[in-house]
């Protein structure tokens, strides 16, 4: 039985099945397909850029001979400015992909970082960013990778430095004697 409609409130069904549920290491190999995926699109649109860009500098290369043609370095440098703009929005999401594959415990740095690159693609990197945020901001990506900070060691004891030596004895103040009186 592929799973149960059932019915709450305003008439309106939904699916129950316990194995509909996604469990944490199925969203965390999702998130980790989404980043690899949204990288492997944003390499595909550079390979796809660059014949462009290469057309168009040799297209403007017939046209050297008027005065009015635009320079060719202008367009090297906005190819070049392109290129690396890919390269960065790219290069964070598979590092990212990986780590959510191989469960590194540095997958949440690198999953924020992604994300708040791929945030800027409407509306691709937005939907990256959103379900890997909800993920790692979760109860799911919680119980992943939060773990390193509930087995932290205790906080050393309050006197941590006197540990191996016994606790001297703190003189008693001791006012000093009055002055002799001057005036006499």
């Amino acid at each position: 039985m592929p799973g149960r409609w059932e019915c709450r409130g305003h008439g309106r069904g939904t699916l129950k099945h316990e194995s509909l549920l996604v469990t944490p290491l199925e969203h965390n190999k999702y998130v980790g397909i989404a980043n690899l995926a949204y990288g492997a699109i944003h390499v595909l649109m550079l390979f796809v850029m660059i014949p462009i860009f290469f057309g168009m500098m040799g297209m403007m290369s017939r046209d050297l001979g008027r005065s009015n043609a635009p320079p060719m370095v202008f367009f090297a440098v906005i190819m070049v400015f392109a290129i690396g703009i890919n390269l960065v929005m790219s290069i964070p999401s598979f590092v990212a992909g990986y780590a959510f594959l191989k469960r590194k415990p540095w997958a949440k740095v690198a999953g924020i970082i992604a994300a708040v690159l791929s945030a800027m693609s409407v509306p691709l990197g937005t939907a990256v960013c959103v379900y890997t945020f909800w993920f790692l901001f979760g109860e799911a990506g919680r119980s992943l990778y939060d773990n390193a900070a509930k087995t932290l060691p205790p906080p050393p004891p309050s006197d941590w430095v006197g540990i191996n030596r016994q606790k001297e004895a703190e003189p008693n103040y001791i006012p000093p004697a009055s002055p002799p009186d001057w005036r006499s």
